[in-house]
């Protein structure tokens, strides 16, 4: 039985997605390093290298969707501008940017979520575990797990893929930073959509600075 834990920790070695840990993990019998050479092997593990590097190329997309109902901007990164230049890299803002349009992202990363937001999130969701009847320690558990829901809600790269919900959209990026050989980031984007009221829930996503 592979654990959840072991499956976390190969991810933060190599920087592979959570279903590829998993599965190199099963195929190793649950041996780390073995499974780190399977993840090499299929070119998996080589996003984790790579993260360092300054992403200063790139493109920015945009997506018109529903006759110009829904429209964003999205500017991803990469290292050099023959890979921005590249098909594969196209396609890859192209999705994302059509990602966020049906997606409704709010954030790039979990670490952009203030921390104010975090806080009235886990009052919500620890009133409705009380109001559940569950005991104290379970609600703990409980906001907890709903917590890392709220993140695959709301930020981009923790959101399933809309094309393919087995991926995040972290995980989809990680294919092409491994395909491709370089850093690829999504820096920042916003989502507009016709008709919304500036100040509500629906307003534009914040981005990056």
């Amino acid at each position: 039985m592979i654990s959840a834990q072991d499956v976390k920790a190969l991810r933060e070695r190599t920087g592979a997605g959570m279903m590829e840990c998993k599965k190199a993990l099963e195929e190793a019998n649950g041996n780390m390093e073995r499974a780190i050479d399977i993840l090499r092997e299929r070119g998996l593990a080589a996003a984790a290298k790579k993260a360092g590097r300054t992403t200063s190329e790139g493109l920015i997309e945009s997506y018109i969707h529903l006759q110009g109902r829904i429209g964003v901007l999205l500017e991803i990164n990469c290292e050099t501008d023959f890979v921005a230049n590249t098909q594969d890299f196209r396609n890859l803002a192209h999705d994302v940017a059509m990602h966020i349009a049906a997606a409704r992202p709010l954030y790039v990363t979990r670490q952009e979520v203030p921390e104010a937001v975090l806080a009235h999130e886990r009052e919500v969701l620890a009133a409705q575990a009380q109001n559940e009847g569950k005991p104290a320690h379970i609600v703990e558990k409980m906001v907890a797990g709903r917590i890392e829901k709220f993140y695959q809600e709301v930020c981009l790269l923790d959101q399933p893929f809309v094309k393919n919900p087995d991926l995040t959209v972290d995980q989809l990026i990680k294919e092409h930073i491994a395909r491709l050989g370089e850093q690829i980031t999504v820096r920042r984007f916003a989502r507009f959509e016709r008709g919304e009221e500036l100040g509500t829930d629906s307003t534009p996503a914040p981005v990056a600075p």
